[in-house]
């Protein structure tokens, strides 16, 4: 029965991120991710369902944080590449386009 839930719950997850961006994937694999480590972690100690809300949190704002750093930005006058968390073009302080995958 659990792996039944699991199987059905990633298949819903993949379904969900597939219009998302890479942040909001990181997201939500890392949240994955960590809930399925925290609840065996904390299912030793007999905490399962704690250890997987812990796990999600901290998998999803791990994967949030990687995802930004893998979106990209480029500047449309001169072409120059940056992390989404850029605002404006160091070069020539355009504001900077997001780079369609």
């Amino acid at each position: 029965m659990k792996k039944q839930i699991f199987l059905l719950s990633s298949l819903t997850l993949s379904a969900a991120l597939l219009g998302c961006t890479t942040t909001q994937k990181g997201a939500g694999i890392g949240a994955l991710g960590g809930a399925a480590l925290g609840g065996i972690i904390g299912h030793q100690s007999g905490h399962g369902v704690e250890g997987a809300l812990i796990g999600a949190g901290a998998g999803a704002v791990g994967g949030a944080l990687i995802g930004e750093q893998m979106d990209k930005k480029f500047c449309p006058v001169c072409g120059a590449e940056y992390t989404s968390g850029i605002q404006y073009c160091s070069k020539d302080g355009t504001e900077l386009k997001l780079k369609q995958k």
